[in-house]
């Protein structure tokens, strides 16, 4: 189970609650959608509890970190190798 309680910014219909409340839980976002559209259609307090949570929910924060550094060097540069890697061959 996911420890932040948080709207979701990528997995989103209208505010991510449901997107986040599936990655809290760690469960599919269709099932929580599915179930916020039933709680409607059965005469529950859906749409209020959700407008709740899109006010309370913080919304995750946007990647801010850099890019990765590039792979480091092999430590057998190509032209070293005495066999290929994917037949198992001599290499000549």
């Amino acid at each position: 189970m996911n420890t932040q309680f948080m709207r979701s910014k990528n997995d989103k219909m209208i505010a991510g609650v449901c997107g986040g409340l599936a990655r809290y839980f760690n469960i599919d976002p269709a099932i929580v959608r599915l179930l916020f559209v039933l709680a409607v259609v059965l005469g529950g307090a859906s749409p209020l509890i959700y407008v709740v949570l899109w006010i309370v929910m913080p919304e995750e924060q946007a990647f801010t970190g850099t890019t990765p550094a590039a792979l480091p060097d092999h430590p057998r540069p190509v032209e070293q190798w005495k066999y290929d890697p994917y037949t198992g061959e001599k290499m000549k």
